[in-house]
């Protein structure tokens, strides 16, 4: 991590974020580690929530930490599809991706992908984007005849992302990959950054959602849970239906290498910068 003076802090820390005295102590507690950020729900559609979102990375930049970011776009793709008069199927809460849908899939996320990139490089922090397309990094195989072209990961070539952080840049990382054969396969976007962060052993995995977190029988957030705690709140049915794969992913990268994933509100303003910089945090932090 470059050296920073503390005038360059204070200049660049927003107002309502984690205080200077905050962000002094957690700075070199992430010094040269990988920091996989994966971006979903409402941040994706609503403007003010994108830019805020947006702000946060270029900050996290310029304070010399080495954010990379998995982008989804399920609800641009379920507008299009829509638009295109194609069904939206799930599974799982798999989107069910056959060869009408895929090529819609891939215009999506691409257009999306550059649309990242460029924003940022507005907000003055330098960008790449990385797709099926443009130095693709995902080797995938078919998750099951039934989805269609929706992929698993199966190789992660790191070395891509390592030049484009080398050249002071934020990779910005579309859930796409390709087979052995080069056809175009979609990937669940949590699958896909579980994967970049276990084979960048990234010392945070960020989920940002439209959640607080993991939320306990009292309906209240848990600040850090682990598997013990996730299995009891499964068995009690605290935790059910589409975010016990979303948990079970989060244990899984715990178990590989990965010393936490959080699972933050991306509605709410700076969370990225209070989970990684202040001592309160933010959302739930999952540990093995």
């Amino acid at each position: 991590m470059p050296k920073i003076t503390e005038e360059e802090i204070k200049k660049i820390l927003p107002l309502e974020g984690p205080s200077f005295a905050e962000v002094i102590n957690y700075l070199e507690k992430y010094n040269d580690e990988y920091i996989v950020i994966k971006c979903g729900g409402s941040v994706l559609v609503d403007k003010t929530l994108f830019n805020n979102f947006i702000n946060d990375i270029a900050i996290l930049n310029k304070l010399g930490f080495i954010p990379i970011i998995i982008h989804g776009g399920g609800k641009r793709i379920s507008n299009e599809l829509n638009k295109a008069g194609i069904k939206s199927d799930f599974i799982d809460g798999l989107r069910v991706t056959d060869k009408k849908s895929i090529g819609v899939v891939e215009k999506v996320l691409n257009n999306f992908n550059e649309e990242i990139t460029e924003t940022l490089k507005k907000n003055s922090c330098d960008s790449q984007g990385i797709t099926n397309k443009k130095n693709n990094i995902l080797l995938v195989e078919q998750e099951n005849q039934e989805l269609g072209f929706v992929g698993t990961p199966k190789e992660v070539n790191q070395s891509i992302i390592k030049q484009i952080v080398r050249e002071r840049k934020v990779p910005v990382i579309a859930p796409l990959g390709l087979d052995k054969d080069n056809k175009v396969f979609n990937i669940n976007a949590d699958t896909a950054a579980g994967a970049i962060a276990k084979k960048l052993n990234a010392r945070r995995l960020i989920i940002i959602s439209d959640v607080e977190g993991v939320l306990g029988e009292n309906k209240k957030i848990i600040p850090e849970i682990n598997t013990d705690k996730v299995n009891d709140l499964i068995k009690k049915g605290i935790i059910r239906g589409g975010m016990i794969p979303k948990i079970k992913n989060c244990l899984d990268v715990t178990s590989n290498g990965v010393k936490g994933v959080c699972i933050i509100d991306g509605r709410l303003n700076h969370s990225i910068l209070f989970e990684l910089l202040s001592n309160a945090g933010s959302g739930t932090l999952i540990r093995e």
